[in-house]
């Protein structure tokens, strides 16, 4: 493999800004919506609200 082709391979974190995260943050806290809407619906995987995940047992 290239090395160009290693570089394209790796995905990038991304960053939210501050109000992003604020308006977030409201939907499940002050309007009652589930992470797991609020993620859905910003075209997010559920774990990038960072909320703690349930326990597995």
């Amino acid at each position: 493999m290239l090395a160009i082709e290693r570089c394209l391979m790796v995905k990038q974190r991304r960053s939210f800004t501050p109000e992003f995260k604020r308006e977030a943050a409201s939907l499940v806290l002050d309007q009652g919506y589930s992470h797991i809407e609020v993620a859905h619906s910003l075209g997010l995987v559920e774990s990038a609200l960072g909320l703690p995940q349930p326990a597995r047992h």
